[in-house]
């Protein structure tokens, strides 16, 4: 898959696609519907299937200490692309430039000058351009005016529940994984490299590996169990998500993974870690010797969980 950053990396062989815009977070159920029709009339056409996203997301942009939480960083959602069988991703650079676009401007300059689009997949309430003026009336008209076609993607419903990320991240904030699940079309995960921490770990018997989340906010918080993918295997373990306040705290989130059994050296290694259940939420505790105790807890819990539950 090939990511172009911002317009002025457009290039004539760029030139000639079918297209879709949107924020992506999740790359969820919904998301991948529009995708395999992206992937259709690509193929039809015989061009390539381009996705057209945003960083920061918009939200983001107005909003940034109110925008919803990510679902998944720029990384992970070009990797989801790619398995989704997406060509091309043109990142384009959400500032007060992009912003001032009229709704005709954005048509022109990047769905015309820069993508020489020929179809545009979009879902009926995409709103773009200054003050949000472009619709998906104004597409479609753009569209009989310019040569493209465009068409309206439906929305996807799991057991009568509509498909979004927003319900995504209602499913993580209560913990309710199997239904995450469902509407990702995936278990829920997280990945990063593995830094080095505090070693706080090691003193309290309960070595974890600190896994790189770079971003301030994340979509759960407290104390899961998990499996962790790890060179093609699946290894049990509990981990901790959160803003860590027994300890001093850079006020960041941090994810902290405790494999069981496990001996091995695994810093610089990038890990997946899969969410399956909440234990608790995280909590201040007053002294070491407690936050000891809570983790000894911990890992007993998961060593139950997981024995009774074992890893294929």
């Amino acid at each position: 898959m090939q990511l172009v950053r911002g317009l002025h990396n457009l290039r004539a062989e760029h030139r000639g696609c079918v297209a879709t815009i949107g924020n992506f977070d999740g790359v969820h159920c919904g998301h991948q519907a529009i995708l395999a029709r992206l992937r259709e009339r690509a193929a039809a056409l015989g061009v390539p299937a381009c996705v057209v996203i945003f960083e920061p997301q918009p939200r983001e942009f107005f909003a940034p200490d109110s925008a919803p939480v990510r679902l998944s960083r720029l990384r992970d959602k070009l990797q989801l692309l790619a398995a989704q069988g997406v060509e091309r991703v043109l990142c384009l650079a959400f500032n007060r430039r992009l912003r001032e676009l009229s709704a005709a401007q954005f048509v022109q300059q990047v769905l015309l000058d820069g993508l020489g689009v020929r179809h545009l997949e979009i879902g009926d309430d995409f709103r773009f351009g200054c003050d949000r003026a472009g619709d998906f009336a104004f597409l479609e008209q753009a569209g009989q005016q310019h040569g493209f076609t465009v068409e309206a993607a439906a929305t996807v419903a799991q057991q009568g529940l509509r498909v979004s990320s927003t319900g995504v991240r209602e499913a993580l904030a209560v913990a309710d994984f199997a239904l995450a699940e469902r509407l990702l079309g995936r278990p829920y995960a997280i990945a990063g490299r593995v830094l080095h921490g505090q070693k706080l770990g090691r003193q309290l018997n309960a070595p974890t590996a600190n896994v790189q989340l770079k971003r301030k906010r994340v979509p759960l918080s407290g104390v899961y169990l998990v499996s962790v993918r790890l060179d093609g295997r699946l290894l049990p373990g509990v981990a901790n998500i959160g803003v860590r306040p027994s300890v001093q705290s850079d006020g960041f989130a941090h994810l902290e993974v405790h494999l069981l059994d496990f001996n091995g050296d695994l810093y610089g290694r990038r890990l997946e870690v899969i969410f399956h259940r909440k234990l608790r939420d995280e909590q201040r505790f007053a002294s070491l010797e407690a936050l000891k105790t809570a983790i000894d807890a911990d890992i007993a819990a998961a060593r139950a969980y997981w024995l009774g539950q074992p890893l294929q």
